[in-house]
């Protein structure tokens, strides 16, 4: 089929050292499109790139995509910079299904991060600036703002550490594991990753952690939101960049890239039906993520392909964990092929793109063999989900699966008592200093609604370190946990 989309090339980079041998997120950005270039084994394949589609990071820069056109010598290109809050997979979608239309004949996705560089500036009293880019982008691609509700943010902030860490204990609660065993299980977890990523070229970790490093709080891992050390979040302090060239089958045919460079999506699905955290009917599961899942599991069961490699979305180990429960999925050493995002990397909006490339290359290296990718974004808010093969099994397919969760969840309103009783469905604690902390808890009330109440009361809290208080009957008196 001629306008059958076709990843064709891949490129990724990350830097480490000091801080005049690091280089910009738009730098980045161009060696990894080069490297994308290169690994088509036809470099005239920038002569066909009609688009180029970049997740917006933490730099200021308009639109890099123009000045990565100019350096490349693109001709005619448009260029596309996607808000945060956009599912990262919606970039790849967008290219296939215009490749599909016949719209466009290749695209370029890249994206890039270089908050390394930024600390380092910051450590090191440096001025570190930017290139000036101060044209904008063709299309500035928006997603309603997450939700975050008033008494959320005011005690959670904008971090979304403590969001998860409340999910994180309803799974373990509804899942039936104890609190010990719960931190035992996600320790061994991730010290697997660690160790993987140890191994990964790409990853920004070198060298691995043993379970009780992760799990037990230390100077280096510090808690963050109990029960998540810093071993356990996303790092995104890295300095890493993504690219990826899709095309049409009839471009890869023209150019004689080979077919062992050929990767082909066959699905993709997502949910963004948003509901604020503490309104979700589950907060350990939800169903416009579990319909986006069957999508995917389902287009396997047709085409009869077992997955060979999975790539689990890893800000926090629950997201990992709710991706897994999704996919039908027990073994912790099939969730990731890069070391997941607390140890390969986790460039802010554009790891997926990382989670692609290493896919890419996984694929390539096994005859007839497939994977699945997820993202997130947002507190776990939207989801996404795509499967990828090393033959044109199918044709490229999505479906949104928003319109269908938002008519059978809806959102748990909020309770107006400031004095009642309730049942304790997610809590947190978080370190406000060296010596004081708090808990936030999120409460079903006696009449039928949702509140978020907090204590500072450090029995209370010690307590919650030890034994489970999701099920648990509690009173609260103007908003504040009494017993």
């Amino acid at each position: 089929m001629d306008n059958r989309p076709v990843i064709v090339g891949v490129g990724s980079i990350q830097q480490k050292g000091n801080y005049k041998s690091l280089d910009e997120a738009l730098i980045l950005m161009d060696i990894a499109t080069k490297k994308a270039i290169k690994d088509t084994n036809n470099e005239d394949i920038k002569n066909f790139i009609e688009e180029i589609h970049i997740p917006k990071g933490y730099w200021r820069y308009r639109d890099p995509g123009k000045w990565i056109a100019t350096k490349n010598n693109f001709k005619d290109v448009k260029t596309s910079v996607y808000k945060i809050g956009v599912l990262q997979q919606s970039l790849l979608n967008s290219c296939c299904n215009k490749i599909l239309n016949k719209e466009i004949g290749a695209s370029l996705i890249v994206g890039g991060e270089a908050r390394y560089k930024l600390l380092l500036s910051q450590i090191k009293n440096k001025d570190f600036k930017e290139i000036e880019l101060n044209e904008n982008p063709n299309f500035y691609v928006k997603a309603k703002d997450d939700i975050h509700l008033d008494e959320e943010k005011a005690e959670l902030g904008m971090m979304a550490v403590g969001y998860y860490a409340i999910l994180e204990s309803a799974f373990r609660f509804n899942k039936n594991i104890s609190i010990g065993n719960q931190s035992d299980f996600v320790a061994e977890m991730y010290a697997y990753f660690s160790k993987l990523a140890s191994r990964n070229k790409d990853a920004w970790t070198d060298s691995a952690l043993d379970a009780n490093e992760i799990k037990n709080i230390t100077k280096k891992n510090s808690l963050q939101a109990f029960p998540y050390n810093k071993y356990h979040c996303t790092s995104w302090n890295v300095n890493q960049s993504a690219a990826i060239i899709v095309c049409s089958e009839k471009i890869a045919d023209d150019l004689d890239i080979p077919q062992e460079k050929r990767v082909y999506p066959l699905a993709s699905s997502e949910n963004n039906h948003m509901i604020g955290t503490l309104q979700r009917p589950k907060l350990y599961e939800q169903h416009g993520m579990q319909l986006a899942a069957k999508y995917i599991l389902d287009v396997c069961q047709k085409l009869k392909i077992e997955p060979n490699f999975y790539d689990l979305y890893s800000c926090f180990p629950v997201a990992v964990q709710m991706f897994a429960e999704s996919l039908n999925l027990n073994d912790y050493k099939k969730f990731t092929i890069t070391g997941g995002m607390s140890f390969a990397g986790g460039p802010l909006n554009s790891y997926v793109l990382h989670s692609l490339a290493k896919m890419v290359s996984k694929i390539r290296k096994t005859k007839d063999s497939s994977g699945i990718v997820t993202g997130v974004s947002g507190m776990m808010t939207k989801q996404s989900y795509a499967v990828l093969s090393s033959n044109p099994l199918m044709n490229f397919t999505h479906k949104d699966f928003t319109e269908f969760a938002a008519k059978k969840e809806k959102p748990v309103e909020i309770s107006s008592l400031i004095d009642g009783v309730g049942i304790v469905i997610g809590y947190t604690i978080l370190n406000k200093t060296e010596e004081k902390y708090k808990a936030v808890i999120f409460i079903d009330c006696s009449d039928n609604k949702r509140k978020l109440i907090t204590s500072d009361d450090m029995s209370i809290i010690k307590s919650m370190e030890n034994k489970e208080w999701v099920g648990k009957k509690v009173y609260f008196k103007k908003n504040q946990l009494v017993s």
